[in-house]
This record gives C-alpha cells, structure tokens and sequence, in this order.
C-alpha cells in the first residue's frame, strides 16, 4: 500500500472517532441498564440513557479539547480540531459544554430518584476532570474507563435504587477494558505524546504494550465471566464472551506490529467487543 493510499485510509478510519466514540460509552451502559432489569428495562429509561450517552459523550469531547487545545496543535492527528486551529474560542467551548450537561441533568430529573441525581454530579465531575488526568496518571485510561463505566452504576441506581455489587464488578470490567482499547488508540499518538509530555498507557506499558493490552481484554472478559456466573447467565452470555475474546485476537493481529493505522483501526474494532457482550447479555436473559 503507497503511502498516499495508507493516509486516504486513515482519514477514513478518523471520521469514525467521534460515533464509536458514542458506543464505547452506550454498551457498558446498557449492559448495565439490561442487567438491572433482568432483560426488561423501562423503554423510557432506555430513552433517557440513551440521549444521556450523546449528551454526555459530546460533553466530554468539548471538554477534552478544551483541555488540550495547547496540545493538539503538536499532534499530527488532532491539529485540525476546531480548538486547535483557533475557530472556536474556549468561553464558547465551556458554554457549550454546560449546555449539554445541563442538558443531560434535565432529563433524569423526571425520575425523582435522589441517588440517580447524585451520582450525576459525579459523572459530570468525571468527564470533566479525565482530560486532566493526562498531565499525572501514567495510565489515565484507567480513569477513562471509571468515566466511560458509570453508565453502569447510574442505570442500577434508575432500575433499583440500589447498586449491588455486579453493577461495580461490570464498572471494573469497563475498566480494563477502556485501558485495552485507549491503549491502542494511545499507540497511535506515542511519539508526538512523548515530545509534548503527555502520559499515556502506550507510553508506561513500553515495549510490552501489546501484551498489556491482551491482559488487559482477558481481564475484562475474566470479570464479565464471573459477573455471569453470580447473575446465572445461560449460554448466550457465554457465547458473547467468545465471540468478543475472537475480536480480542483479531485486534492482536491488529496492533501487534505496531502501525498506527492499523492500531486506530483495532481501537475502532472495539466497538464489535462491546456489542458481542450486549447481545450476548440480551440474548441470555431471554433464553432464561
């Protein structure tokens, strides 16, 4: 592949960011939002979570290139963002933000659950706070993945009021899992994150990121295997998990030689790994 073919495939693959983006942060929660509710979730509070997700994950991404708008003008892959070429100013990106958390707040107020709207604030404050992370954490998509998991326990706090322990067993799962796929994504950018000092997993994990980010998805789908065993998840459950740990390999394939292209294109796969544990999930409680 020439060089000019490998850049028209990259700038394909980059549009999708921003969509899979969305998926990343809907399947833990509706993971969490079928669980709850034993395969039968209200279909308003599947509205709700839903519009949420977009909300929210817009939210972030504002947020985020606030943060780093004096970064990304030195990385090759995000120096066209609107902040970074200076088309947008950061009063309007803030307010911009607000608006759709606010936005996002507004509609869980209906529900009159107490512990939703508090737990709320804290996702508000996670999202808020996750670009940050990048000046001190060495692996700030462990944070990512406490922000991008708290879907789980808002959807357990919607259906039950309570959020039992599964819901935090599948927010830890989430976790690792965040680390795996933002690990990737982190390997696309290493060297222009070394020069300006940013820290990352690909960065920490060294030489031995492909390996990470295998432990990283048979954590994930160790947890989820245990959470199915606790809940008396038939077949199905267990399918998915198969199937997903099938898409973990194909990544392998993907990342392990390290092209930025191809790691991007593994970082965007994930998608398929969320979606194989939901259907799986789904199609378990109906066979129950």
């Amino acid at each position: 592949m020439s060089l000019t073919e490998r850049l028209t495939q990259y700038e394909k693959l980059m549009r999708l960011d921003k969509p899979i983006g969305i998926l990343l942060l809907a399947w833990p929660t509706f993971w969490g939002l079928w669980l709850s509710a034993a395969g039968r979730p209200e279909p308003m509070l599947v509205w709700i979570f839903a519009l949420g997700v977009v909300l929210m994950r817009s939210a972030g991404c504002v947020i985020n290139d606030y943060a780093d708008r004096n970064f990304d003008a030195h990385v090759e892959r995000t120096r066209n963002r609107p902040m970074a070429a200076g088309l947008v100013s950061g009063k309007e990106a803030l307010s911009l933000a607000a608006g759709l958390c606010l936005l996002a707040f507004i509609l869980i107020l209906p529900l009159q659950n107490g512990l939703l709207l508090g737990l709320s604030f804290a996702a508000v404050f996670l999202a808020a706070s996750y670009p940050y992370t990048k000046r001190f954490l060495a692996i700030p998509q462990a944070y990512l993945g406490v922000a991008f998991g708290f879907g789980i326990p808002m959807s357990y706090a919607a259906q039950l009021q309570f959020i039992p322990l599964e819901a935090w067993l599948l927010t830890l799962a989430n976790v690792f899992w965040a680390i795996a796929y933002d690990t990737e994504y982190a390997m696309v950018d290493r060297e222009d994150d070394l020069k300006i000092g940013i820290k990352t997993s690909a960065i920490t994990f060294g030489r031995y990121d492909v390996a990470a980010v295998m432990a990283c998805y048979g954590l994930t789908l160790l947890i989820l295997a245990g959470v199915g065993w606790r809940l008396h998840l038939s077949w199905p459950f267990h399918a998915g998990l198969g199937v997903a740990a099938g898409l973990a390999v194909y990544h392998w394939t993907l990342i392990r030689e390290r092209d930025p292209v191809l790691c991007f294109k593994a970082f965007l796969h994930n998608n398929w790994f969320g979606g194989a544990v939901f259907a799986g999930i789904v199609a378990s409680l109906l066979h129950l």
